[in-house]
């Protein structure tokens, strides 16, 4: 079973960064999609940013694009989310997920497209 952990989490001034990681384990499969959603209370879950780990190839949605980085280290089983150019607006819970086999990347995914979820961890971007 596919088990994800986030951290990097915390309050951080507009305009400043903050670098996200979710640490794997359980892998079984011999690729997955790897991505980033959030949340805010009352709103569904919206992607941020997708990874295969099979070639690297990302995609970004259009919440964030040009203001963060997927990444995936596979020597660690570890994913990052790296953002930048922080507004108040990018206040959520953040969530690291998976996606099994057969999966596809290139447009916005929905939530149930992802079946591991991490517990999520709050990003708050305020002065």
């Amino acid at each position: 079973q596919l088990r994800l952990v986030e951290s990097g989490g915390g309050s951080v001034q507009p305009g400043g960064s903050l670098r996200l990681s979710c640490s794997a384990s359980g892998f079984s499969e011999d690729s997955y999609a790897i991505g980033w959603f959030r949340q805010v209370p009352g709103k569904v879950r919206e992607g941020i940013a997708f990874l295969d780990t099979k070639d690297g190839t990302t995609y970004y949605t259009e919440h964030m694009k040009g203001r963060c980085t997927i990444s995936f280290e596979s020597a660690k089983n570890t994913m990052f989310l790296e953002m930048n150019s922080l507004k108040p607006e990018d206040t959520a819970v953040y969530y690291c997920a998976a996606a099994h086999p057969p999966y596809r990347l290139g447009y916005d995914p929905l939530e149930y497209d992802y079946d591991s979820w991490g517990q999520g961890t709050q990003v708050t971007v305020s002065s």
